[in-house]
C-alpha cells in the first residue's frame, strides 16, 4: 500500500465574495521554518482589503512558489508544507488525498484542534473549483496582462530640407506561439517598464527571459528619430520620463464600483452652508465628561449623530433601489461607512447597526474603524453592506464636494472644512464656525423635497445640538 505524501501544497483560497487574485506583500515565514497550524503565513492584498491567511497545516516550509509582489490567481498553489518532517521521504508536490465532499482537518472551514472549525474573517471554504480569468498580451494562460508601451512622438515634417542621420534598425520583434517563461520578478519588471515580454527573445535558461532581457528591450528606441536642425513642434512622449501604476487590488475595485453608480443611479447633490459654532462647544462639553474622558472625539460624532437621528425622521433616505425585483428595499437599521483613504486606496468600511449605539459607543467605533483602516487590516466583511455614507473631505481643507453613491446605497453625505468665518448671527455680522455640507442622493428613490429636508434636518441638529435632542427625542 502506497503511504499516504506528506508534503502538501496549499492553494491561494478564494478570500471572499468571489475574489478571483490577489497580490502577496509578504512572506511571514521562510523555506525551513518550523509552523504551526492557523500560524499567519502570508499577507494578501485583494480587491477588498490586506489580509493574512493562516497555515492550514503544522509542519516544515519547502517551497515558496510565489514572491513578494506576484498576483496569483485563486485555487493556484502558493506554498507547500511537510507535515510528517521525521517521516518517510515522499515525493513533491502530491497531496494528500481527501474524500468527495470533504474538508481535510485543518483546512480553512474544516476542523482543527479542540472541535474549533479553521477559518479567517472573510473568507470561507470552497464550494467550487476556481476559474481562471483569460490574460492577454503574453501568449499564456498564467502570465500577466503586458502593459503597452507609451507611444514616442515622431517629428513633424520639416518645411525645406534638412540634414538627416541615417536610421537606426529597431530589432525586429519576436513572435511566440507558447507561454512566455520568465520569473514573478522579471513579469512585474516588465510591467513597471510596460515592455511586452511576447517580443522578447529570452537568454536565460531554456530561453526565459532574464531581468536583462527587460531592460535591455526598455532602452531599445522603438521608432527611428531624423535628426533635424530646429527643435520639433510636437509634444514631448518620453516613456523614461513617466510612471506607470498598475490598477489593481483597493483601486481596481473601487473603480469599477465608482464607474457603476455614476452611470446606474441618477445622482442629486444639494448643498447646505451650516454655522456649527454651539456644536464645536458642545464638542469641548463632552471632551470635559468623565465618560469622555479617555476617548478621542471630533466633530464627524456629531456629525454622524446627526445623520442617524435625522435617518429616523426620514427613513426611505436609508434604502436600496433593487432593479432585479423591482422593489425600494428600505432598512430599519443604519450600516454607517466612513470613507478613509489608505496607502492602498480609497476604502468605505462601515460601523454595523451603527443607529443602536450611543453617543459613547459610536465615539469608540468611529475611533476603533479609523485605527484599522490606517493599519490596512480591515476585514472584507466590513466594507460591505454599508446602508449610508459619510465621506469627511473637510480633513484635507477641502469646502466640499459632490460625491458618487457607494453601490447599493441611496445617500452620501460630504462633510467640509470648519472654517472661521462672517455670519449674520442675532442681527449682527459675527465671526462664526461655518461648514459646508454636501448631499448627493439616488433621485429614483430620493426626490427633491424628501434630499431636502433631510439635509435640513441634519444642519438643523449641527446648529443647535443640544436643543435639536431635546425637541426631537
Amino acid at each position: 500500500m502506497t503511504p499516504m505524501s506528506r508534503i502538501k501544497e496549499f492553494n491561494l483560497p478564494d478570500l471572499g465574495e468571489g475574489l478571483t487574485e490577489g497580490e502577496i506583500l509578504a512572506w511571514l515565514v521562510k523555506v525551513g521554518d518550523t509552523i504551526e497550524l492557523n500560524q499567519p503565513i502570508v499577507e494578501v492584498e485583494t480587491a477588498k482589503a490586506a489580509v493574512e491567511i493562516p497555515a492550514k497545516w503544522g509542519g516544515v516550509v519547502t517551497r515558496i512558489f510565489h514572491e513578494s509582489g506576484s498576483v496569483v490567481e485563486v485555487g493556484q498553489p502558493i506554498i507547500s508544507i511537510d507535515t510528517d518532517p521525521g517521516g518517510s521521504v515522499a515525493e513533491e508536490p502530491a497531496s494528500a488525498p481527501v474524500a468527495e465532499g470533504e474538508t481535510e482537518a485543518g483546512l480553512i472551514g474544516g476542523p482543527a484542534p479542540g472541535g474549533r472549525t479553521a477559518v479567517l474573517v472573510g473568507y470561507g471554504p470552497r464550494t467550487t473549483t476556481a476559474k481562471r480569468r483569460p490574460r492577454s498580451g503574453t501568449g499564456g494562460a498564467s502570465a500577466p496582462a503586458a502593459v503597452v508601451p507609451a507611444p514616442v512622438a515622431t517629428p513633424a515634417p520639416a518645411p525645406a530640407p534638412v540634414a538627416v542621420a541615417a536610421p537606426v534598425a529597431a530589432p525586429a520583434p519576436v513572435v511566440r506561439t507558447g507561454p512566455v517563461l520568465a520569473k514573478p520578478p522579471v513579469r512585474k519588471l516588465a510591467r513597471d517598464l510596460g515592455v511586452d515580454l511576447t517580443t522578447i527573445s529570452g537568454t536565460g535558461p531554456m530561453g526565459s527571459v532574464t531581468r536583462e532581457d527587460v531592460q535591455l528591450a526598455a532602452s531599445q528606441p522603438v521608432v527611428s528619430q531624423a535628426v533635424v536642425s530646429e527643435p520639433p513642434a510636437t509634444l514631448v512622449a518620453d516613456g523614461s520620463r513617466e510612471q506607470r501604476i498598475p490598477i489593481k487590488g483597493v483601486r481596481k475595485l473601487t473603480a469599477e464600483n465608482m464607474v457603476a453608480s455614476a452611470f446606474t443611479a441618477p445622482h442629486v447633490t444639494e448643498f447646505l452652508t451650516v454655522d456649527v459654532t454651539r456644536s464645536m462647544k458642545t464638542l469641548e462639553k463632552l471632551k470635559a465628561r468623565p465618560e469622555f474622558a479617555e476617548t478621542r472625539i471630533s466633530p464627524l460624532l456629531l456629525v454622524a449623530k446627526a445623520v442617524l437621528l435625522a435617518v429616523k425622521r426620514h427613513p426611505m433616505v436609508n434604502s436600496t433601489w433593487s432593479g432585479a425585483t423591482g422593489e425600494i428595499v428600505v432598512k430599519d437599521y443604519v450600516n454607517l461607512g466612513i470613507a478613509a483613504a489608505t496607502e492602498r486606496g480609497l476604502i468605505v468600511p462601515n460601523i454595523s447597526d451603527a443607529g443602536r449605539l450611543n453617543l459613547r459607543e459610536l465615539a469608540d467605533a468611529l475611533n476603533a474603524l479609523v485605527r484599522t483602516a490606517k493599519s490596512g487590516k480591515t476585514p472584507p466583511s466590513d466594507m460591505t453592506g454599508g446602508t449610508f455614507s459619510i465621506t469627511n473631505v473637510g480633513v484635507f481643507g477641502i469646502d466640499t464636494g459632490t460625491p458618487i453613491l457607494p453601490p447599493g446605497e441611496s445617500a452620501i453625505l460630504a462633510f467640509g472644512a470648519i472654517r472661521p468665518t462672517p455670519w449674520v448671527h442675532k442681527g449682527k455680522i459675527r465671526i462664526r464656525q461655518v461648514t459646508t455640507l454636501g448631499l448627493s442622493f439616488d433621485h429614483r428613490i430620493i426626490d427633491g423635497e424628501l434630499g431636502s429636508k433631510f439635509l435640513r434636518d441634519i444642519g438643523a441638529f449641527l446648529t443647535d445640538p443640544e436643543g435639536t435632542l431635546l425637541s426631537w427625542t
